[in-house]
């Protein structure tokens, strides 16, 4: 082992490594910054902030339920029985959902997809709103012997409301983040 006698005060130019004045005490001297350097931010920084991963999270589970809803229609009903199961409505929302709620967890990584994130959730509104005219006419007509098939409509219905609800606040949010 080594050993050094090393003085570790801080001095003054005038003064004597390892001695201070008599009768006072060795003046130490601290580093103090005297203006804090701010952080450098990452691009979609602000955006970031507000956790889009969160909401393109929401966005997936809910395209899989919509996804299962469809399977289930399509197993259950015949084709010609409501417009909801003819154009498979809930596989084409269901879909596009999932993709964006994949395309908005990846901002994170790879911030450059943020205007391939924007478009693709502007579609899923307008496939969605397209797909809440298509149920809600299929409602207006609805026969009382597909009483079973009602709320499981319905169900649709509510689900496709919250996904455009979603896509709205990350369109939103998109926009904001381009515009800056």
């Amino acid at each position: 082992m080594s050993f050094a006698d090393v003085d570790m005060d801080i001095q003054r130019a005038d003064e004597e490594p390892g001695r201070a004045s008599e009768g006072e005490l060795p003046l130490v001297y601290c580093y103090q910054a005297a203006e804090l350097m701010p952080d450098d931010k990452g691009p979609l920084h602000d955006l970031l902030q507000k956790q889009p991963a969160v909401l393109g999270s929401v966005q997936m589970v809910s395209g899989f339920l919509t996804v299962g809803v469809g399977i289930l229609f399509a197993v259950t009903q015949e084709m010609t029985q409501s417009l909801f199961t003819l154009f498979r409505v809930s596989h084409l929302t269901g879909a596009l959902f999932i993709i964006a709620g994949v395309v908005s967890n990846l901002l994170f990584k790879y911030p450059g997809l943020l205007p391939l994130s924007f478009r693709v959730n502007c579609g899923c509104i307008i496939v969605a709103v397209a797909a809440i005219c298509l149920i809600s006419v299929d409602l207006a007509h609805w026969i009382p012997e597909h009483e079973k098939y009602l709320k499981m409509e319905v169900l649709a219905l509510c689900v496709l409301g919250l996904e455009v609800s979603l896509s709205g606040v990350l369109c939103f949010l998109f926009f904001k983040e381009r515009r800056d």
